[in-house]
């Protein structure tokens, strides 16, 4: 199968490319730059040059190829509107190319605010759009499902290896710069995660599986306390861990004082047993054990 892949020379879009490479499919991956273009041959997969504003060169790429995963989205939460609103846009741009046919596009999506107090399931529906959480990946997914769209959504935790890990990045570049790790309260908040190995895989599987519609939670661990984390980044550092309000932590972490205290949990029994996913990859405390220091601020 041929498979074009947005984000192919992110996180975890690179891990994808080299797992479907890996079992035997080929790659048309989206880069942005030289420097990208050459780590997607340098992995063996074909070359998209595109932007994600690039809605005509998103709609070449689905059109030339079996199926489309779609891991891009722009990291920046200062404009995290207008960014959510370019997801969109390219979702529709590359369902629409896709419609009349049976081949699928996998849709990236979150955890986040999913359910209260329990651990969201894959029978669970998104969060609906607002002015507080404006992201509509799973909403673009389904309007294009209404319209015989072969869609599937894949919601992802904390994904890590030793050198990211999701959010916790942050959490980790915040205590570099502050001289302390931090939680908020008693940090008994949890953040459910998965080795970017692991991740990479189940994308693999839900394309063979190929169910239209289908949800799956990505989750290794369904839950690791905050206050674990901030302890383990601690010990990497060699700085204190050390317990904040919320009104201190709105002021030590900015805009991520809000995620810093949430619930981003998730349940993958259904995942599991449907596509026989077992994940097998390091914690994600393992993980920031061996974190991997560079001079960026991670």
């Amino acid at each position: 199968m041929r498979v074009f892949v947005t984000g192919a020379t992110g996180f975890v879009g690179s891990a994808i490319v080299k797992e479907l490479i890996a079992s035997g499919h080929s790659v048309l991956g989206m880069a942005r730059s030289d420097a990208g273009a050459r780590a997607l041959r340098d992995a063996g997969a074909t070359v998209h040059s595109a932007r994600l504003e690039d809605l005509p060169r998103l709609r070449a790429g689905a059109e030339q190829t079996d199926a489309v995963i779609h891991t891009a989205f722009i990291h920046d939460f200062a404009r995290f509107r207008e960014n959510c609103a370019i997801d969109s846009a390219a979702i529709e741009a590359m369902g629409e190319t896709l419609a009349g046919s049976s081949r699928p596009l996998i849709v990236t999506s979150g955890l986040a605010l999913i359910a209260e107090g329990r651990l969201p399931t894959e029978d669970d529906r998104p969060v609906p759009v607002s002015d507080h959480y404006p992201r509509a990946s799973e909403h673009a997914a389904a309007a294009l499902a209404e319209r015989g769209v072969n869609t599937i959504v894949v919601r992802l935790p904390q994904v890590h290896d030793t050198r990211k890990q999701g959010f916790v990045t942050y959490a980790v570049r915040f205590a570099r710069g502050k001289g302390s790790s931090a939680y908020v309260g008693e940090g008994r908040n949890r953040w459910a995660a998965a080795h970017v190995s692991d991740v990479a895989r189940l994308y693999r599987l839900a394309l063979k599986k190929n169910r239209a519609g289908a949800r799956y939670h990505a989750v290794a661990e369904e839950g690791v306390p905050f206050r674990q984390i901030a302890e383990a980044i601690a010990n990497k550092l060699s700085v204190p861990a050390v317990s904040l309000t919320p009104d201190q932590a709105a002021e030590h972490f900015g805009w991520y004082g809000g995620f810093a205290a949430m619930d981003i949990v998730g349940s993958s029994s259904k995942t599991r047993e449907e596509l026989g996913w077992n994940p097998t990859g390091p914690t994600l405390l393992a993980d920031l054990a061996n974190l991997e220091l560079s001079s960026d601020g991670q």
